[in-house]
This record gives C-alpha cells, sequence and structure tokens, in this order.
C-alpha cells in the first residue's frame, strides 16, 4: 500500500516531466522555424515584396519549416517597419498552442485550472534590417563661390571644401564599422553651374544620343544648307546622313554633336609643294608648266567636354529611364553653335563666335546655322580650343563623381579628391544640378551605382548648396549683341529663342506656370522659370523617396530675388524624420547658413545622416 501511495507524486512527477520536455521541444522548433523565416522573409523584404506579400510569406515559410508541429496549433503575427525609410527591425512573434499529454493533472501542476485544455507559449524573433545610405553631393560651382564667405576671410568655394570634406570624413568613419553589410554608405559628387558636366567618358553609354534622334539635337544646326549634289546630309529614318561622293570615305556616316565634335579641324602645317600639278606640256608629252599649291596637315579643334543640355519637358525634371524608343528621355551633349561674325550698330559682337561663318549671307540666323562652315578647317595658327572655349561654352565645371564606397580608403580619398578639383566659374542652374544628384543615386540609368530603389532598408539622400539665384543671361546683359535673335546665351536649356520641334515653347519654359510669361525674354524671367523648374523637381525626388536636404550660403533675404531663393530651398527640403521644431512639427533639413558657420551646418548635416541608421 505505501508503494501505490508512493507511486502518486513519482507518476505525477513523470507526468510533469514528460509534459515539460515535450512543450521545451516544440517551443525550440517553433524558435527555429520562427528563426528561419525571419531571415528568409527580410529578403523579401529587401527586394521589395509589399506588405501582404511578405505577411503571406512568412507564414507558409514558418509553417514548411515546423518540423512534427500541426501548424493548426500556431499562430504568427509579423510586425514590418516602414517602407519609405531605411534599415528597422522586422519582427515575427509565434504563439504555440500546447496539448499537455497528461490531463487534469499536468494542467493543474503548471498552476492552470484543472479544465485547462491547453498550455499558450508566445516566443519572438527580430531581424534587423541593413541600414545603407546613398548621399550625393550638389554643391554650387558658380562664379559668385569665388567670392569672400561671409564672417570669414576666405573664398565660399574653399569653406565649401573644408566642409564637404570633413562631413564625408565623419560619415566614413562610422560606414569602417560597419562589417556585415557591402558598400554600407556610398557619395556621389555633382558640381554644377550653367550645367552639369557627366564627363567625356560617358560618349559612348547608350543612354547618350548617339543617333541624333532627340527632338532637341538639331535645333540650331540647318543641313539643308549643304546644296550640293555630291555632298548632302540627307535625313533617313529620322537619323541624318552624310551623303554623295564629295564626302569621300564619309560617306553614309551619321550627322551628330558627337561626330561635329570630331569633324571640326585646324590646319597645324602647310607646307608648299612647287611641283604639285602638271598644268601644261611639250609636244613630247613632258610637263612644261606646273602649278605649285600647298599640302596641309590637319589636327583636332575640340573634343566634348562631358556637359549635357536639359532634356525637354517632363523629362529635364525626373529621373526617367533613356531609352530609343523615346528619344526625348535620350542625353545630348552640348554644343554651342558659332553665331554670326557681324557687330550690331554699338559694335557688339556675338558671344559665342569662334568659326568662321563663311557663308555671304546677311541674314544673322542663317549665319548662325549655316552648317557647312564646320567641315571648313580653321586656318594655320589657330590654337585648339580648351576648357569651356568653342563650342563647350557654359561647360564650366568639373564631372560627376559617380557613388562611391566611403568605407574604404581608397573611397574616401577619390570623393575628397574631386572635392578639391572643384572650382567657381559660369552661372547658376540648381535645377540641372538637383535632377543630376537625384539621377547619381536612383538604381537605373543613366548612373547605375545606386542600390534598386525598390530595395527596402536603404536611404537616397540628396544634399544640394547653393549661393545665388537661379541665372539665365540675355546676350545684352553681358554686352554682346543678338543678332540671330537666341534670346539668351547658349547653356543647358539652350537658347531661351528656340522652340524644339513638335513643342509649344522654349525648353526653359516648358512646364512652368501659366504665371510665367512665355515670351518675357528677360533675366528676371529666366530666373522665374527655373525656379519653377526647381520646384517641380523637388517634388517629384521627394515623391521617388528621395532625402532632400538643402543649404542657402550668403544668400540675403532682404534681396528679393535671393529670398525666393531661400523660401524655393527651404520649401524644397525634406522632413527630418528625427528632430522637432519649434512647433513641435518635424523640423525642414533647410540650413540658412553664413559662410563663416558652414563648418557649422555641415556638422548638422553629418548628424542628420547618422541618425539614418547607418549602423545596424
Amino acid at each position: 500500500m505505501l508503494t501505490g501511495v508512493a507511486m502518486v507524486p513519482i507518476m505525477g512527477a513523470l507526468a510533469i516531466a514528460v509534459d515539460y520536455s515535450e512543450l521545451s521541444r516544440e517551443k525550440q522548433a517553433v524558435l527555429a522555424a520562427l528563426d528561419t523565416a525571419g531571415v528568409a522573409t527580410a529578403r523579401r523584404f529587401v527586394e521589395g515584396a509589399t506588405d501582404e506579400q511578405l505577411k503571406v510569406y512568412a507564414k507558409e515559410f514558418f509553417q514548411t519549416n515546423l518540423s512534427h508541429i500541426d501548424p493548426l496549433n500556431t499562430t504568427l503575427e509579423v510586425e514590418i517597419p516602414s517602407a519609405t525609410t531605411g534599415g528597422g527591425t522586422l519582427k515575427l512573434t509565434a504563439t504555440l498552442v500546447y496539448h499537455p499529454i497528461f490531463l487534469p493533472t499536468s494542467a493543474m501542476m503548471i498552476g492552470r485550472s484543472s479544465h485547462a485544455t491547453n498550455v499558450d507559449v508566445r516566443v519572438t524573433s527580430e531581424v534587423r534590417l541593413k541600414n545603407t545610405l546613398e548621399v550625393a553631393m550638389v554643391l554650387d560651382n558658380s562664379g559668385s563661390m569665388d567670392y569672400i564667405g561671409t564672417g570669414s576671410g576666405k573664398k565660399r568655394i574653399v569653406l565649401l571644401k573644408e566642409a564637404a570634406k570633413q562631413l564625408v570624413d565623419t560619415i566614413a568613419g562610422q560606414a569602417a564599422q560597419v562589417k556585415q553589410v557591402n558598400k554600407p554608405v556610398q557619395f556621389s559628387l555633382v558640381p554644377f553651374a550653367a550645367s552639369v558636366n557627366i564627363g567625356p567618358d560617358k560618349a559612348s553609354k547608350s543612354w547618350m544620343d548617339q543617333d541624333g534622334i532627340s527632338p532637341i539635337h538639331h535645333e540650331n544646326f540647318n543641313w539643308a544648307a549643304f546644296t550640293a549634289s555630291n555632298k548632302l546630309v540627307t535625313k533617313i529614318g529620322g537619323v541624318f546622313y552624310k551623303k554623295g561622293s564629295a564626302w569621300g570615305s564619309e560617306e553614309n556616316q551619321k550627322v551628330t554633336r558627337f561626330q561635329l565634335y570630331n569633324d571640326l579641324k585646324r590646319t597645324v602645317t602647310q607646307t608648299w609643294n612647287a611641283q604639285q600639278t602638271c598644268t601644261a606640256t611639250y609636244s613630247n608629252g613632258s610637263c612644261k608648266t606646273w602649278a605649285g599649291g600647298y599640302d596641309y596637315t590637319y589636327a583636332p579643334y575640340a573634343s566634348w567636354g562631358g556637359c549635357v543640355e536639359a532634356r525637354p519637358s517632363p523629362y529635364n525634371a525626373n529621373d526617367a529611364t533613356p531609352s530609343k524608343g523615346t528619344p526625348a528621355t535620350l542625353f545630348v551633349p552640348m554644343f554651342a553653335p558659332d553665331e554670326t561674325d557681324l557687330k550690331d550698330s554699338s559694335n557688339r559682337s556675338a558671344e559665342s563666335n569662334w568659326w568662321s561663318d563663311l557663308t555671304t549671307s546677311t541674314n544673322n540666323t542663317t549665319r548662325q546655322t549655316y552648317t557647312p562652315k564646320y567641315y571648313t578647317p580653321a586656318p594655320l595658327g589657330t590654337a585648339a580650343a580648351t576648357g569651356s572655349n568653342g563650342p563647350n561654352a557654359s561647360c564650366t565645371t568639373k564631372p560627376i563623381t559617380p557613388l562611391t564606397d566611403i568605407g574604404t580608403a581608397a573611397g574616401v580619398a577619390a570623393i575628397k579628391a574631386a572635392i578639391d578639383d572643384m572650382a567657381a566659374g559660369g552661372a547658376t542652374n540648381a535645377p540641372e544640378g538637383l535632377a543630376w544628384g537625384w539621377r547619381t543615386v536612383s538604381g537605373g540609368e543613366p548612373f547605375t551605382e545606386g542600390r534598386p530603389d525598390t530595395e527596402k532598408g536603404n536611404d537616397k539622400a540628396v544634399i544640394l548648396l547653393t549661393d545665388g539665384a537661379n541665372t539665365y543671361y540675355t546676350p545684352s546683359s553681358l554686352g554682346y549683341n543678338d543678332l540671330a535673335a537666341n534670346k539668351s546665351i547658349y547653356s543647358a536649356y539652350g537658347y531661351a529663342g528656340r522652340t524644339p520641334t513638335g513643342y509649344s515653347a522654349p525648353r526653359i519654359f516648358q512646364s512652368v506656370p501659366a504665371s510665367i510669361s512665355k515670351t518675357d525674354y528677360s533675366n528676371a524671367n529666366y530666373t522665374k522659370a527655373l525656379n519653377a523648374q526647381f520646384d517641380t523637381v523637388c517634388g517629384n525626388a521627394k515623391a521617388s523617396n528621395v532625402l532632400l536636404l538643402t543649404v542657402a550660403l550668403d544668400l540675403d533675404s532682404n534681396n528679393s530675388t535671393e529670398k525666393a531663393q531661400i523660401d524655393a530651398l527651404e520649401s524644397c527640403a525634406s522632413e527630418s524624420r528625427f528632430r522637432k521644431g519649434a512647433d513641435g512639427k518635424p523640423a525642414k533639413l533647410f540650413w540658412n547658413a553664413k559662410g563663416g558657420n558652414l563648418a557649422d551646418t555641415f556638422k548638422e548635416i553629418a548628424n542628420e545622416l547618422s541618425n539614418l541608421r547607418i549602423i545596424g
């Protein structure tokens, strides 16, 4: 009888041990399945799956890996971080309903009612998502950056270089600590002035207009000016070709701006050949009279400097992928036409007069667009056009530096060297600068160093700094004539007086509000139009989840034109995800800086970027 009495607690203890062991085994199995599902779901998150797709995928993956456990005895909760910000934690919580083997004794022994039939166990698994950052520094390199910064004895461009390199060093130090993610932080550099230089090495890229099919490619060139039957330029299937025997080996060659750069020649040697041609002979057939002449050698006059024109609207203000199927999306190299040789009544010359007109026409538009002139070599003694001279007018900046991994010493050195290489010169075109900054961090062409736009766990940011209002100039405001009615000097939007075929307005006035006149060809109205273009680029970039940080440098709020730029920069800026303003609302990522405190401004920007959780 004593043995029987003793067996009761012994069997109870054994029952509890069996249930506890089985409960622990099932709990571990659930946790293992949960961890596996978390890692797999995190991969799908990074690939860009929707929240609903992630929840379905996590559940299926979890249940498939439950081993011997009946999926009906489990439930799964999935907490997904925001899709519009980088990083965060993916949290999976599973509830296991365990049915004890020995009832009701086991249930009572573990503290539940004798009527209980199961035990609920909750387990959680968290997966820290990768936190990567891609930043474009879009920095004003216009001529005014050569002025002394307010509150400092240094030029603005010098202060900017120091502050930008300080920013790179700060973020690079943090990036170097991230070991588990490839290229955790990348920086690009986009210097801008009147235009943006994407780099002359991009001439052969498929997204450049290799065939001359963009609606803006030939707007300044009259190929019908070739009239000789043996030397024509003929359009076939939307592409211009050289046709006729007088072209020699060049016949059937495409006529594009790229080819025109190659065709421009200058004479480098001129050697007299006294016996070049026999013009008369004696009766015995020997030469009686020789006509003398010159033998010439030629060299290139100019090569493409790397600057491109703004695409026609709406493509100037977005990141649409370039495609031959939509020619207006392709990028066109800048080529400043040679303008008229003639002077006006005030003895003023044209702004871009760098080649002989050749034609005898007195019509200045005809003289400007007369294309045969480019195929007659410049005379002996003509120097090669370098820098922003000749057809590269308004191309004053250094090329873009694409996204570069600053988690390495080599990457940091490359970005800082590009910053040091910046130089001040030219007008201000913030819309083009911002558009190209966006294009360097986006995942598609023309620059493909950025992660896919759909990839989660990655932040894309653009820092834009400018020290002046957007500018586009009339020739007269710079002391030149405008006999060809260009209405502006040549720059990234072409001539303000030229409307591309198929469009109703010049590019600078395309897609601007009705409140801006399209017939007011003045510097002030050009600034208004560029400001409107800037607003559009800002809105489009933010709609694509690009974080915009803007800096006004030494702008005077008492000057109405500069005040408009300050307001535009502040409006363009994104809201901080971490800081609050005095009104309790998210702070604007806008800084109104002076030269003397620019370094402090960039420290604040570094703190903002650090808060994007680049360290996992």
